[in-house]
């Protein structure tokens, strides 16, 4: 039997008050509802900003199911956006880089765009080609990132909560899936990012990942190598020349993969390595330390500002991504041309090509099952 990965959470599951759009924001405790645009096709589009206490926001949108903004104090109580994106719906409409993106129903990549299930083989779009080797990439050419969800405020006033519901066949994938994605913001200055989904109908391969780029100094022209992370985790799984698991798990120790202790990430980049050398720099996922339920992920520190994000999950790996594919050419916020390794991606999930890898832990969601994924962010400064 196929076995859906899902974790006891001590926090419950949120429930929902609809509520309905205005053209100015409407209170409602510490969240706001506003209408952030409209689609080419004249939906309208709303922009939920969260708030807390302690200074934090932020700010998410029915497109994508994006985390259009963090803003986070530093330690001298100067308060700044610390993620890449754009500065309105029209610029996410162009998200080519998965910015703050929900992404799915596959997140990460898949083999030559294609999985067996059932007795079957099924065919997905190879919207992604590193080194050359085509792969189905993050859900496909029109995946979770690309879609407007529907968003409303939860009861409890801390979050909003999206609901998507993926026809059977959409991008290839079998089954109709029902995801529902939440973000919350409490006091203690935690952001709870969390994806729910059932399908009916027909098994299929599941793997919502949530895919913020972080850059906690603010200074989106700056590289991140001197940002201070921590991976709990003993050991990744190396690529091939198309980015895709070899099936072999290695040990971090004694390689530029080890982040078991604080290491700045640029420290050794130059290092002769082949999985370094194939990844055009850090591109893995690394396997956590097995505990049960929700557990410490990642530490992503900044020296210069004194803000630090730590993760922690529910899932079996991380993939860590550097930015290597960062090239200037997107126009962000307030005009920024994000540089080279100017941001970081620290996702939590199952591993990449689950669904070609028996022996990975299993992505088939079938009918009567439950996917569940939650992914906490905590801040400190």
């Amino acid at each position: 039997m196929n076995i859906t990965i899902t974790a006891s959470f001590s926090l419950s599951i949120l429930f929902l008050t609809s509520c309905e759009k205005k053209t100015e924001p409407q209170a409602h405790r510490h969240v706001t509802e506003a209408t952030y645009g409209t689609m080419s096709d004249g939906r309208e589009v709303s922009l939920f900003t969260l708030t807390n206490e302690s200074g934090m926001t932020a700010k998410v949108t029915e497109y994508g199911a994006i985390l259009v903004g963090v803003e986070v104090p530093d330690r001298n109580g100067k308060t700044a956006d610390i993620t890449h994106g754009y500065d309105s719906l029209e610029g996410w409409l162009t998200n080519t880089s998965y910015f703050g993106s929900t992404v799915g129903r596959y997140g990460n990549r898949i083999a030559k765009g294609r999985f067996s299930l059932g007795g079957r083989t099924f065919n997905l779009a190879t919207n992604n080609d590193p080194g050359g080797l085509p792969c189905a990439l993050h859900g496909g050419i029109k995946g979770f990132d690309k879609v407007l969800w529907s968003g409303e405020m939860t009861s409890d006033g801390r979050g909003v909560e999206l609901t998507y519901l993926s026809k059977n066949g959409e991008e290839g994938y079998p089954g109709e899936l029902k995801a529902v994605v939440t973000y919350s913001l409490n006091d203690e200055n935690e952001l709870t990012w969390q994806a729910r989904a059932t399908v009916t109908g027909s098994a299929t391969p599941v793997n919502i990942v949530h895919h913020s780029y972080w850059n906690l100094s603010n200074d989106r022209m700056s590289t991140i190598n001197d940002h201070l992370l921590t991976l709990n985790a003993d050991h990744f799984l190396p690529t091939d020349a198309g980015l895709i698991p070899t099936g072999e798990i290695r040990a971090v120790e004694g390689t530029p993969f080890d982040f078991t202790e604080a290491s700045p990430i640029g420290e050794r980049l130059k290092t002769e390595n082949e999985s370094l050398s194939l990844g055009g720099g850090y591109d893995h996922c690394w396997i956590l330390t097995k505990k049960d339920g929700l557990r410490h992920a990642a530490t992503l520190h900044d020296p210069k500002t004194g803000r630090t994000m730590e993760i922690h999950t529910d899932q079996p790996g991380i993939q860590f991504y550097g930015g290597n594919f960062l090239d200037g050419t997107a126009i962000g916020k307030n005009g920024a041309r994000y540089p080279y390794r100017s941001a970081c991606c620290l996702e939590t999930q199952l591993f990449p090509d689950s669904p070609n890898q028996p022996s990975f832990p299993s992505s088939i969601l079938s009918p009567g099952e439950v996917y569940l994924h939650t992914m906490v962010h905590k801040f400190t400064w």
